[in-house]
């Protein structure tokens, strides 16, 4: 029997379970279960219990291992929703709900720590929870002993064991990203005592430990099941999408849109515009953040009262750049650049383009275009694009598709693994688990991708270096001293 690899994603909206045949190199087995944040009429909070995380992942988990002989799994690991505070009293009990990645409580202490740094620090870092935690719930600070990431949490579950990895640990806001170790000057400005409060780090081709006996009876395996460190969901759907090789990017496109890619050097960037994130394996992850992608063409199609479909045909039709339309997409305001009051906005029109075709053309570029500007930032500090698979959503409109490949100039290839943070997951279990580097088994282990490569239009280079000149130009003009 070939030895087999459960990957658990944890998110935000629920988990997601799967079952990794190493001998196949397939997903044999699936599970998932949705949850939600916890009620509160709080402004800006977003808290949930561990306790949900861990009674959904049972769910999950039975429900992926009932398709498979568990007694041949020989490795586990788990992905997770990042930056979120899970505070520990001595004992290792919860002392307090969840603060998540999008809690924004703690928005006065960011702007009070990017003042202090240099450098802007976002509200979805642990490291401003922690001060707001300090400050909003001093009786709870006081008992504090530990403070773990949701997956770090996950693994003190399974296996008693409370450390981190440099992957999620990098967005913490108090990580020294360079050295992969804790920065004790970051801790001593949240508290004297944080450092102390801070787990183990590990590498990215340890053990965490072995999963708790009471645990493994729980879910029907044997008691010699390996955890292996887990990570973020980046750095996981790194790994699920098949990149480990410096220059290979993902670009994510949903409700938000994600870019991130391998560097071999740390990538550093005081605006913040470029996350400087760990990976899974050794290298690092920069990452790129913006809010608006899909919504603002689901804006188009609700306007005109048209279909996706007609909508992609009428913009087929369009020129490269849109007749020099600008779509700024930022109908909920923006982090990246960090523009939080700015708003949607149409420029560029001239008679016959307030039309279906152009306005969607517009939109699906001007989400891109927005990528492509933060990226610029990250080349200048020195990633070097090569490569670039798309998933989310958007990857699925061809013309969507064609556009990524024509505005980053580089080819584009199609994961067909939706769960890839969970796919991740089970890679990286299974490389542990027989002693290969994680990058190197993830190499040999690709996962599977269309047929299709799309490849860009040289003819489209300079109308999308114009656009993305304008596209940078009116955004600043509009929102840069806002």
């Amino acid at each position: 029997m070939p030895p087999l690899y459960l990957g658990l994603d944890v998110g935000t909206q629920g988990v997601k379970a799967v079952v990794y045949d190493s001998k196949l190199k397939t997903i044999v087995g699936r599970g998932a279960q949705p949850w939600g944040c916890l009620e509160t009429n709080v402004p800006g909070r977003a808290e949930q219990n561990p306790k949900t995380w861990v009674e959904g992942t049972i769910s999950a988990a039975k429900l992926a291992l009932s398709e498979v002989d568990r007694s041949a799994v020989r490795g586990v690991a788990v992905s997770g929703q990042q930056h979120g505070m899970v505070a520990l009293a001595a004992d290792g009990s919860v002392l307090r709900p969840a603060k998540l990645w999008c809690d924004t409580e703690s928005a006065p202490e960011a702007a009070e720590l990017s003042q202090k740094l240099g450098y802007t620090v976002v509200p979805s870092f642990t490291s401003t929870k922690l001060l707001w935690l300090q400050r909003h719930e001093p009786d709870t600070w006081q008992q504090l002993a530990c403070v773990l990431l949701p997956h770090d949490y996950m693994n003190f579950w399974l296996t008693g064991h409370k450390v981190t990895e440099a992957g999620d640990a990098s967005g913490t806001g108090l990580l020294d990203v360079a050295q992969r170790c804790w920065d004790g000057r970051l801790a001593g400005m949240i508290g004297d005592k944080l450092l102390s409060c801070l787990p183990r780090i590990i590498g990215p081709d340890e053990f965490v430990g072995v999963v708790l006996p009471e645990v493994a009876d729980l879910l029907g395996l044997s008691h010699d099941v390996v955890v292996a460190p887990g990570s973020g969901d980046n750095a996981m759907s790194a790994l699920g999408s098949g990149i480990t090789q410096p220059g290979e990017l993902v670009v994510s496109l949903g409700t938000s849109a994600t870019l991130f890619g391998v560097s071999a050097q740390p990538i550093i960037d005081p605006t913040g515009a470029v996350c400087p994130f760990c990976d899974a394996t050794g290298a690092w992850l920069p990452l790129i953040c913006t809010l608006n992608c899909t919504v603002p063409a689901e804006e188009v199609i609700a306007a005109f009262s048209i279909s996706h479909a007609e909508a992609t045909a009428l913009a087929e039709a369009e020129a490269a750049g849109s007749s020099g339309v600008s779509f700024l997409p930022y109908l909920v305001g923006e982090r990246t650049p960090n523009w939080p009051d700015s708003t949607g906005a149409l420029i560029g029109l001239r008679p016959g383009l307030l039309k279906p075709g152009v306005l969607y053309r517009a939109a699906l570029e001007g989400a891109t275009l927005s990528l492509a500007a933060a990226l610029s930032r990250a080349t200048e500090l020195g990633l070097a694009p090569k490569e670039l698979r798309l998933v989310g959503g958007g990857s699925k409109n061809a013309l969507w598709r064609q556009i990524v490949a024509d505005v980053f100039q580089l080819p584009v290839k199609l994961p067909l693994e939706a769960e890839s943070a969970a796919l991740g997951a089970a890679l990286q279990a299974a490389a542990v688990h027989s002693g290969v580097p994680v990058g190197a088994y993830v190499q040999q282990h690709q996962p599977p991708m269309a047929d299709q490569v799309v490849q860009p239009n040289p003819a489209n280079k300079q109308a999308y270096q114009e656009a993305l000149h304008r596209h940078m130009q009116r955004g600043r003009q509009l929102f840069e001293h806002q």
